[in-house]
């Protein structure tokens, strides 16, 4: 059966890349890497089935990570990735999509530009950009045309990027490259630093993931983890605590407060009463570290809450603003982009 129109949703972000299809919500959720052969050049994998083939490879093949800190790095990997997960969506499409994508509010033009060309070499008609913060905000259910502050902090895989919304935009804005994968580097140069010994960012995080914290955390076992012996070379296991993982987060955590704050002497003060009333919605894979939204609250004294799905909700969101695409214009500069709070 031919499908006449099918307007897409991109949250293409440094670690998953996200397809929203109108209709029917987020249809391919895939990780932000190709394996390529170096010699030819040619992409071998993508997402999922790219990320498999990392260390389990020939040397000739590659694992390329298109998406660093938010915006396109590769802009010809990410073109094909992108070809390759919208393809897949509109098969069985009579017409080319529109297609709506997240970008960060600290985007440059140039870097707005090789999203727009990469989302039309992947085949769509028409291409608008959104804020991440916008549609995580619209993803978490507030009503964003109104003259209303609200703090979203979306902590990524390689960005976190920290912006009050209102009225339909984003007033004051902060990204920082310190993000979920920061928290992975941490623990590895801990471990390094405090058992003389060699672990991987794949087993780094799954130590996030399991018993990772920046409060004490009660409920959670120290866990083994293995690795090689810097002394010997050799084979070495050791038992890591959560409260060993609270000492190794302190630096990005610290980094990521300071921005918080930053943002908040910016504000407008009108907006900052709202933002009492209101609290700080987070969002973001980095916001499912135990703790992090207590340790925000208490660092601001405002309440924080994370999203539901805080992996998707961006992506969610974007897909609800499909809705109100002829409110906006296809290109660099969308209605939502200019109409900012200017009280």
């Amino acid at each position: 059966m031919l499908i006449f129109e099918r307007d897409i949703a991109v949250d293409m972000g440094t670690e998953t890349t996200m397809l929203f299809e109108q209709g029917k919500g987020v249809v391919a959720r895939e990780p932000t890497v190709v394996a390529v052969d170096k010699f030819s050049g040619k992409i071998l994998k993508v997402g999922q089935e790219a990320q498999k083939t990392l260390g389990r490879t020939p040397a000739n093949i590659v694992p390329i990570h298109p998406v660093s800190a938010g915006v396109i790095s590769d802009y010809e990997m990410a073109a094909q990735m992108l070809k390759e997960l919208v393809g897949r969506v509109t098969s069985f499409s009579l017409f080319k999509p529109c297609v709506l994508a997240c970008v960060p509010s600290s985007i440059t033009g140039v870097e707005e530009r090789a999203m727009i060309d990469a989302a039309i070499e992947a085949g769509a008609r028409k291409v608008y950009l959104l804020e991440t913060a916008v549609a995580t905000a619209t993803g978490a259910g507030v009503d964003i045309t109104k003259p209303d502050g609200h703090m979203i902090i979306d902590i990524g895989g390689g960005t976190t990027e920290i912006a009050i919304v209102s009225s339909g935009g984003v007033v004051e804005c902060e990204s920082i490259k310190v993000a979920g994968g920061s928290f992975d580097e941490a623990i590895v140069k801990f471990i390094r630093r405090k058992y003389n010994m060699l672990i991987g960012l794949s087993a780094a995080e799954e130590l996030k993931r399991s018993i990772g914290c920046v409060i004490q955390r009660p409920d959670a076992a120290p866990e083994e983890v293995k690795g090689r012996n810097l002394a010997n070379g050799l084979p070495k296991t050791v038992t890591v605590s959560p409260t060993e993982l609270i000492e190794a987060f302190v630096e990005p955590m610290n980094h990521i407060l300071d921005a918080i704050h930053t943002v908040l002497e910016r504000t407008p003060p009108q907006l900052v009463g709202d933002l009492d009333k209101n609290g700080i919605i987070m969002s973001g894979g980095g916001s499912l570290i135990y703790g992090i939204d207590r340790l925000i609250e208490r660092s601001t004294g405002i309440r924080t809450s994370v999203v539901d799905d805080a992996v998707s909700c961006a992506a969610y969101g974007a897909g609800k603003m499909l809705k109100h695409l002829e409110d906006m214009q296809d290109g660099m500069m969308n209605f939502y982009r200019r109409r900012q709070f200017r009280g």
